[in-house]
């Protein structure tokens, strides 16, 4: 488990038995471009449908807070964000989608996604 994972607290899934889908949106999240030490700003929304865990909201929100010094480009931090929250909780398909402000006239949108091998017919739209 990385330092960033650690911060992540889980709790048990109220109800493992049914397939239902948790989002959470984070609009202030920040990280710093990695070429100019510029501040990045944008909206995170994580959807995930939970096997046995779920993530704790505070740990969570603490978590994305840790990437404000960060120098990381658009596409490695949504992936990392990603990867970190399917390693720890084990959901049975997550997306997260960032939606980085406009810099330089250009806006940018990065959806990654995840779907278990065991839940292969589980999906969110």
């Amino acid at each position: 488990m990385n330092k960033k994972q650690k911060l992540l607290v889980t709790f048990p899934n109220p109800k493992p038995e049914r397939n239902y889908i948790i989002e959470h949106v984070q609009p202030e999240f920040t990280s710093v471009c990695p070429v100019t030490g510029q501040p990045d700003f944008a909206k995170i929304t994580l959807s995930y449908i939970p096997d046995n865990l779920c993530v704790e909201l505070k740990s969570y929100k603490f978590y994305l807070q840790s990437y404000r010094n960060d120098g990381i480009y658009f596409e490695a931090v949504t992936n990392k964000i990603l990867d970190d929250l399917v390693e720890v909780i084990q959901p049975r398909t997550m997306r997260l989608i960032a939606e980085f402000n406009v810099r330089g006239g250009i806006s940018s949108l990065i959806e990654a996604e995840y779907q278990s091998p065991e839940f292969d017919d589980v999906f969110i739209d």
